[in-house]
């Protein structure tokens, strides 16, 4: 598809890779990008226009469709780690938040917009995945499980969104240097480079960006026997 000269929204675009990718639409071309955030107060770049959207609010959601009723991309990039749950112990509070964000949040702004998109075209819809869709996290398995109920979602969003002609694109990422993962020193991808290589995937009409080594080794060996973890 034809990013110069499109209309777009961003989810979470306010930092990390939801930023990146906003002004990566920019450069591309792109005549406007809506910025949906929580707090239209903290979209500081000028060249955007902040829309308030809390993905979780059902009202949020139907107020931010109607009022960005031009667009022909929308970027679901907004997530939490929810972190504060732990595999063996404790509440799951915050795997019940990262599926309310990352899977029911996505799930929300895909069904509201899904007939914008129809109006306008087709157009795309990017999701915002990770490695942690395959790979069981035991360090963050409430991420981890939204991460890959969110694939299967937009395995499903492909399916049907695909006779009104809207490209459904699935972006997976190892780290990512933004906050979220500024608890480990582990080798990062830059947020610029998961954008562009996003933009490529757009321009290209591919249905799935793999932004790093370790996402495309991961993805490759999804076909092999399941096995113990080494060591044990």
């Amino acid at each position: 598809m034809e990013i110069k000269g499109s209309v777009a929204l961003v989810t979470g675009a306010n930092r990390g890779i939801g930023r990146a990718f906003a002004r990566s639409l920019i450069s591309h071309g792109a005549a406007k990008v809506y910025a949906g955030v929580r707090d239209p107060a903290g979209v500081t770049d000028a060249d955007l226009v902040p829309l308030r959207l809390d993905v979780t609010d059902h009202e949020d959601v139907a107020a931010a469709a109607a009022v960005a009723n031009d667009v022909s991309i929308v970027i679901n990039n907004a997530g939490v780690g929810g972190g504060s749950t732990r595999l063996l112990e404790g509440t799951f509070d915050g795997a019940r938040q990262a599926m309310e964000v990352n899977y029911f949040g996505t799930w929300a702004v895909a069904r509201a917009f899904a007939p914008v998109l129809a109006r306008n075209g087709g157009g795309a819809l990017v999701n915002m995945l990770s490695l942690a869709s395959w790979v069981g996290q035991p360090q963050f398995p409430g991420y981890a499980a939204s991460k890959a109920a969110q694939w299967s979602l937009t395995s499903s969003l492909r399916q049907a969104l695909h006779p009104q002609g809207t490209l459904v694109v699935g972006v997976h990422a190892g780290f990512v240097d933004t906050e979220l993962s500024a608890w480990t020193n582990a080798s990062k991808v830059s947020p610029a480079t998961v954008a562009e290589l996003t933009m490529d995937a757009l321009t290209g009409d591919r249905f799935e960006v793999l932004a790093d080594e370790e996402t495309r080794r991961i993805k490759a060996t999804l076909s092999q026997p399941v096995s113990a973890p080494s060591g044990t």
